[in-house]
């Protein structure tokens, strides 16, 4: 059972990274990296956070992190802050412009997904990907509390 087990999360494990290559190859040319791109989605999501949490959050380690920010504020996506309670703490939040960027680079992936899906899949296979994404994204957080 243990080998039946073995082999289903290797299709799913191949699955899920051909389709990552491919939603990856979609993305607009020139864009930016897809760790500032990952940083941006944080901010997004998050709001303004420190530096720190978004360390936490995307588990990089600080000297990674400093690159991908200034990277990020040379190009005016993101702006800096310090926080009022402690001056130490550096605040990051997604500019305008960094939030069109994001945008931008998953309306492009998006826009490939809506037409492969149509072109591609029958209206049951269309509801049989729905209720696996639903599965994937409780797969996806498990243990991500710390259990």
């Amino acid at each position: 059972m243990a080998n039946r087990g073995s082999e289903e999360a290797l299709v799913v494990l191949r699955a899920v990274l051909a389709f990552g290559r491919r939603l990856r190859a979609e993305r607009p040319i020139g864009g930016v990296t897809l760790a500032e791109l990952s940083i941006l989605a944080v901010l997004e999501r998050l709001g303004p956070v420190s530096a720190r949490q978004v360390a936490e959050e995307e588990r990089l380690q600080p000297q990674s992190l400093t690159r991908i920010i200034a990277s990020l504020d040379s190009k005016n996506l993101i702006s800096r802050s310090r926080r009022e309670e402690d001056h130490r703490e550096i605040i990051i939040a997604l500019s305008k412009r960094g939030k069109t960027i994001l945008m931008d680079d998953l309306r492009a992936r998006r826009d490939w997904l809506d037409k492969a899906m149509a072109s591609t899949l029958t209206g049951p296979e269309r509801a049989q990907l729905l209720a696996g994404c639903i599965v994937m994204l409780a797969l996806a957080s498990h243990g991500a509390d710390g259990a």
